[in-house]
């Protein structure tokens, strides 16, 4: 049972359904953000299904405009701090797969994708990142074409999670 400072969302717990929120991997990962439920949540006005849960403290109507505005802005891991956390299994689609959706699908997808590259597959993004061309695409290696092609590199932290990633055999996870 969660104490009354609302420490529910630090691990995961199926048996009362709370999801881990204490990283931003684990809040990719959960799809909170992606299928709509986070902003829902946060906009609920039943007692029985809004968040924070009543006796936990409620969020501010500035607070809650500055969620839906970063999650509108397609919810960057844009804290304050450095700490990019690769120490966990990277998964494709709880951490690979939403970078890939927010940056890479409005040119590699569709009939016509960009360099015939749809990204849309796990199977084409494994593909190209295991024969080495996608990681030199996104680290911007010499002879490499640069991706994204226009407003420099993905940012670091995307980038390592790309690469343990690969390195764990780009798993289909």
């Amino acid at each position: 049972m969660p104490s009354e400072t609302g420490n529910c969302h630090f691990e995961a717990n199926d048996e009362n359904g709370y999801i881990n929120l204490m990283s931003y991997g684990a809040l990719l990962q959960s799809g909170i953000i992606q299928n709509g439920d986070l902003v829902e949540a946060i906009n609920e006005t039943d007692p029985d299904k809004i968040m924070p849960r009543p006796g936990f403290g409620t969020l501010t109507a500035d607070q809650i405009a500055m969620i839906e505005l970063w999650v509108a802005q397609g919810y960057n891991n844009n804290s304050c701090d450095s700490f990019c956390d690769t120490t966990a299994v990277v998964t494709y689609s709880g951490v690979i797969q939403p970078i890939i959706q927010q940056k890479c699908l409005n040119c590699h997808s569709g009939a016509n994708p960009q360099g015939s590259l749809n990204f849309s597959t796990w199977t084409v993004v494994s593909a190209k990142a295991l024969d080495g061309s996608l990681p030199d695409a996104i680290q911007h290696a010499n002879g490499a074409v640069a991706m994204p092609p226009f407003g420099g590199q993905l940012p670091a932290c995307e980038i390592d999670h790309f690469l343990t990633w690969i390195q764990q055999g780009a798993p289909n996870n």
